[in-house]
This record gives C-alpha cells, sequence and structure tokens, in this order.
C-alpha cells in the first residue's frame, strides 16, 4: 500500500493519423452543458471563486456533467479518460493510478500539485495521491493546469495543478441519489448522496462502498468511504466544514517478469501480501467580502495510517503519518484607469509528521514550511481580452528525522526556494488568441528520498526553467463550439531529485541528476460536430532527456513520448446518450532503464472504453464496458523486462441511478 504492454491483436492506432482525425473540426477549453450550449462555470485560478474571464490561462475543466455521461467511477478515472492526462497501472489494486503530467515518469507524483477545495493532498514521501477517496458525486468540477505553478500551489508545481472542487452551491430542499453497479471481477459499487437546504444552511452526505476483486489474482480491493460537507452563507461571505473518512483494504499481487505476463498476465507473483490505507480528512473554511477585498482562509487536517503486509519477503510495515495547513489568502478586485485588475497574496503554512514501524527503519520524520506569495493580473484592451500577470513566492522548508533501526544519524535541516512566473494572453483577431507564460518552479526533497540518498548532504532542491506558448482558435468570435488550443513547452530542470539505479554498486540511490529537461507540445480539441454530438481529444508529445553531463541525449524512463486521448459523446434529446473512448499510449522506457541499455521497451498500446445510457423518469439504467478489445499490455515496469505490473483486461458493468 505505501508507494513510490505487449499489445495482442488488431494493430495499434499511429500517433499521426489518430492526432489528425482528432485536430479536424475539434474545439477546446469550452465548457458546455450537454445541449451544447455555453453554460456558467466559476473557475478558481487564482484560489478565489472568479468569473469565467479570469480562468486559468490555458486550463482544461471537467464538468459534472462530463463526469456522468462518460459514467467514470473515481475521481482518478475521470482526470485519466476525460482529461486526457497519462496514468500508469497502481501498485496496490486501487483505482489510484499515476497521474504524470508532461513526462515526469516515476517521481510524477512528486511534480504535479493536487488540491482539494483549495487545501493540499500531496504527501511528503513517495507515494500517489489518493483520489479514489473523494465521492464522485460530490465532485462539482476538475481543473487542469499543464506547466509550473509553484508560486500560487508551492513546490512540486513543475508539471501542473489539478484542482477539484466539490459541491459548494446545493439547490433549495431536500435532493439527492442512489447508485448501484455490477461488473466483471465482481466488481460492486453502492453510493448514496444526500442534500438538504434550509434557509442559509446546506448539508452535503456522501457515502459508498466499493469493491472488486480485480483482473490478476490476489488483487482484492476494498472501499469504505463518508464524507460530509456543513455550510453557512451569510451577508458577504459563507463558512463551512468538510469531514472524509476512508478505509482501504487490498491484496497485492506483485510484479512479473516479462515471460510471467506473456504466459499470463493474471498470475499473482506474492499471492499472500496485503495491506490497508484508512484516512480522515476535515478542513475549516471560511469566505467573506470586506468592500473588494475578498478574504479567505482554510485550516485543514489529515491523517493517514498504511499498514503493509510483504509475507512473500517476511516484512511488516506501518506508516502512520499526519498533516495540519493553515492558508489565509486575500484578494483585491480593482479598476485602475478602467482595466480590472486582480491583486492576490496569502501564507501557506504545513506541518508534516511520520511514524515508521518497519524492520528496516523507525524512522521519526517531520516537515515544517512556511510561505508567502503574491500575484497581480491586470486586464487591459477589453476589445481584445488582454491580460497580464506577474507574481512571485518565498518558502521556508524544516526538516528532521531520527532513525534508530535505519542506521540514519539524527538530522534537522533548512532549505529556502523562490518562485516567480509571469503571464500574458492577447485576441490578437476575433478568432484567434495566443499566451506565454514564463517562470521558475521547485521542489525539495522528500522524507523518502533524503533517507535512501547518495551523499551525506541532504539532496539539493530541484528548481525548474519553465516557458510555454500557446493558441486558441475559435469557429466565430464569441462561438466555442468548436475551438482548438495548441501549445508548446519546455522545463530545463537543475538538480532533479530522482532514482539512479547505477549508483551504490548498483543497489541504486536518490540523487541530484545533471540538467534535464522535458519539452513537447500539446493540443487540446471539443466540438459540437451537430446535434446532440459532440466530440474531444487531448494530444500530448514530451521528450524527456538529459542535456549535459555524462549521460547527454539519454531518455528519461517511464514516459511515452505519445500519448492520445479522444471521446465522441451523443446526447439526444430523449433521454438516451452514449460516450466512446479511446487511448493510444506510445512505447516508452523501462522503468530501470536510466542508462538506455536495455534492449526492449514498454510497448505502445490502444484501450477503448464506451459507455450507453438510457434515462426514464428519475432513473438512469447504464452499461459500460472497459478495455473493450481485451488488449494484453502493462504501463507500469520497474526493471528491464521485469517489475511489470498488469492492466485490467475487459470488464463489462451495468449500473442503475435514482435521483430525487
Amino acid at each position: 500500500m505505501h508507494t513510490a504492454a505487449s499489445t495482442r491483436g488488431a494493430p495499434a492506432i499511429k500517433p499521426l493519423a489518430l492526432a489528425c482525425a482528432i485536430v479536424l473540426s475539434f474545439s477546446t477549453g469550452a465548457v458546455r452543458a450537454q445541449d451544447g450550449n455555453p453554460s456558467t462555470v466559476v473557475i478558481t485560478g487564482a484560489r478565489f471563486p472568479s468569473v469565467e474571464t479570469l480562468r486559468p490561462i490555458g486550463a482544461t475543466v471537467i464538468t459534472q456533467d462530463d463526469i456522468r455521461r462518460a459514467g467514470v467511477n473515481d475521481v482518478n478515472s475521470a482526470i485519466r479518460k476525460i482529461g486526457g492526462v497519462f496514468g500508469r497501472q497502481s501498485l496496490d489494486s486501487s483505482p489510484d493510478f499515476a497521474l504524470d503530467l508532461r513526462g515526469f515518469g516515476t517521481n510524477s507524483a512528486q511534480n504535479m500539485v493536487i488540491m482539494v477545495d483549495g487545501v493540499r493532498l500531496n504527501e511528503n514521501e513517495l507515494a500517489n495521491t489518493v483520489l479514489s477517496t473523494i465521492p464522485i458525486d460530490t465532485v462539482e468540477r476538475i481543473e487542469i493546469t499543464r506547466g509550473g505553478g509553484s508560486v500560487l500551489y508551492g513546490e512540486g508545481a513543475t508539471g501542473g495543478i489539478i484542482q477539484i472542487t466539490t459541491r459548494r452551491n446545493v439547490a433549495g430542499g431536500l435532493h439527492g441519489s442512489v447508485f448501484a453497479e455490477g461488473g466483471s471481477f465482481h466488481e460492486h459499487d453502492v453510493r448514496a448522496q444526500l442534500s438538504q437546504t434550509a434557509g442559509n444552511v446546506s448539508a452535503d452526505i456522501a457515502v459508498a462502498r466499493q469493491g472488486s476483486n480485480n483482473y490478476r489474482r490476489n488483487s482484492d480491493f476494498d472501499q469504505t468511504t463518508a464524507s460530509l460537507n456543513l455550510q453557512t452563507r451569510f451577508t458577504g461571505g459563507r463558512a463551512g466544514i468538510h469531514v472524509e473518512s476512508a478505509r482501504q483494504d487490498s491484496r497485492l499481487p506483485g510484479a512479473l517478469s516479462l515471460a510471467q505476463f506473456d504466459a499470463d498476465p493474471r498470475l499473482a507473483a506474492t499471492p499472500n501480501d496485503f495491506g490497508s490505507l484508512n484516512t480522515d480528512r476535515a478542513n475549516v473554511f471560511a469566505e467573506y467580502r470586506l468592500g473588494t477585498v475578498d478574504l479567505a482562509a482554510d485550516l485543514s487536517h489529515r491523517e493517514r495510517n498504511v499498514r503493509s503486509n510483504y509475507l512473500s519477503f517476511g516484512s511488516n510495515n506501518a506508516y502512520d503519518g499526519r498533516q495540519d495547513q493553515f492558508s489565509p489568502r486575500a484578494r483585491w478586485l480593482s479598476d485602475v484607469g478602467g482595466m480590472l485588475n486582480e491583486l492576490v497574496g496569502g501564507v501557506d503554512l504545513t506541518r508534516w509528521k511520520r511514524k515508521t514501524t518497519a524492520s528496516f527503519s523507525s524512522a521519526d520524520a517531520s516537515q515544517s514550511s512556511k510561505a508567502v506569495y503574491l500575484r497581480d493580473e491586470l486586464r487591459f484592451d477589453s476589445a481584445h481580452d488582454g491580460r497580464i500577470a506577474l507574481g512571485a513566492r518565498h518558502e521556508n522548508f524544516d526538516k528532521s528525522v531520527v532513525d534508530v533501526v535505519g542506521g540514519v544519524a539524527p538530522e534537522d535541516r533548512s532549505q529556502s526556494q523562490n518562485a516567480w512566473e509571469a503571464q500574458a494572453s492577447y485576441r490578437v483577431h476575433p478568432l484567434v488568441e495566443v499566451y506565454a507564460k514564463a517562470g521558475q518552479s521547485y521542489r525539495v526533497a522528500n522524507v523518502d528520498e533524503n533517507g535512501y540518498r547518495a551523499s551525506r548532504d541532504i539532496l539539493k532542491a530541484q528548481t525548474s526553467h519553465d516557458l510555454e506558448l500557446g493558441t486558441t482558435l475559435r469557429r466565430a468570435p464569441g462561438d466555442d463550439s468548436r475551438t482548438l488550443t495548441a501549445r508548446v513547452f519546455r522545463h530545463r530542470l537543475d538538480n532533479e531529485i530522482f532514482y539512479d539505479p547505477t549508483l551504490n554498486g548498483g543497489w541504486g540511490a536518490n540523487t541530484n541528476l545533471d540538467p534535464t529537461e522535458r519539452k513537447g507540445f500539446e493540443i487540446d480539441a471539443e466540438a459540437a460536430l451537430a446535434a446532440g454530438w459532440r466530440a474531444s481529444a487531448h494530444l500530448q508529445h514530451v521528450i524527456a532527456h538529459f542535456t549535459d553531463g555524462p549521460n547527454t541525449g539519454r531518455e528519461l524512463a517511464l514516459v511515452p513520448k505519445n500519448v492520445v486521448t479522444a471521446r465522441l459523446a451523443w446526447v439526444p434529446a430523449n433521454g438516451q446518450s452514449a460516450d466512446v473512448g479511446v487511448q493510444w499510449v506510445d512505447r516508452q522506457r523501462y522503468g530501470g532503464d536510466f542508462s538506455n541499455t536495455c534492449g526492449a521497451r514498454i510497448p505502445s498500446y490502444t484501450t477503448l472504453d464506451a459507455r450507453y445510457s438510457i434515462k426514464v423518469g428519475a432513473w438512469d439504467v447504464a452499461a459500460t464496458g472497459l478495455n473493450l478489445a481485451d488488449r494484453r499490455y502493462f504501463s507500469n515496469a520497474f526493471s528491464c523486462k521485469g517489475g511489470i505490473y498488469p492492466s485490467d483486461g475487459r470488464q463489462l458493468k451495468l449500473s442503475a441511478r435514482y435521483d430525487f
């Protein structure tokens, strides 16, 4: 539970052909209701609710309607299947795939920030952010902003930021839904959600029980979640509390060799291993408008208890962590010579602690950070939607660790880092908008990376100089029914924090790499093709390699050069709907191929998903199919022709929802 493809059958779709097919007539970025007309969506680009005209530059937005239509059951799947973000198979049988923005491979989770209702979810350890515990029925929208964002969101935001917003506005009276689903591999998902508004007070309760035997043997997964959201509105603002609790139990099937995968991808290499994850989170929030100034604050507490029982290796491990965050901030909206100006400033205070109990470690580790940031955005020349923004951040980190069993001498160290950004956008033609983003982002080594490193000194902070240029094309002025956004990007990194398997006589260690680079381009597209028909797509092309030192020119592992995701939705006005999604992932180097000497690569693969539903009164009945072509493939492998975690085979599901 503590985490860090050969395609058979029809040939994979070639990336260039698929990309060309996607781009034709498609549109991006617009958020629409099911009938294809523009809908009003609140955007939170500056960590405040805002109007759509101040949306994050270059952001992708997933709405609750998008989630329902695609039939995804968890937030991670929504980000991958609708948002086009590449994800690698989880190691613990859970739906929490390792999400990767802009090709950071095994360290993707440490180079991306995930926020839920203004609260940072990232861990100060080598673990993926757990999203399956967020009740999907409470999610109002998901915003994906690719590229550096350390000014507003702190360390680890080089690849981008994913913001998840749960329901803020509850309609008056009593509303709710019940949902039940069953499918292949004994998959079951039962959910209930209830909302009540009385005057200025509203409550939202959601409970769920999910489970599956999963594709592989010894990969059972079972999870129970519950959440409560209480809020009250008053003149000038609102305040409330959000509480969430989740319990997970997983069987751990382990990794296979390529020979084992070819013989039987459902095999369990570790048939007796298992683990559990318990998480509890509480967040108190408040927002208040004082004249032209908006004030907001979040105070959160999170506890995380992990148990891993690796009976195959005779090891039982326990990780108990807790994190407290306090984030007060302010925004001043003003008129400067007839131009709208948005000035945002705030403080982020975080305290994290973890206790480890294992045969190899008894580490008591802690980290606290203090950050201050300021960002100003000016809207000028309203006829051309001109925008320019500048921002800066300073953050201090204090780290300490004591580990007698692990033989690590007591440490108490401090580090400081700075970030900056400059952004601008301008409508150069009624149909063409261009934008540019530049900045510096950073991340510091977490407790696991510093705990197993190549030198006596703690690892240096990783810095990245980020650059992005983009353009959005529209069919007609003010018409978002067909738009196309294309952007090119480059991240030049110094002291990238990474695991080098060639160090320590082949045992490997975490270290600071010679200069590296991520560069490429992305295309977002979405189109209302005809009455009731919508198409959308995302294409990412990324090159991740060394730019200096003895490894110059070598590729970084577990980074597919191309990922293409496309969806076609049919939503006529008769209660029926259908949604088809395809994803093609290019081949990539095995995770352990640091020296680029492995004679093989993880093969490319294509997956096909589809859903059909019909609505009769308050009932919505649907049939869903995942990996319909039943491809044998894998996206996660940590050594040359080994360390393979197979992805799931074909799965068919039936579901029913009742709304009241």
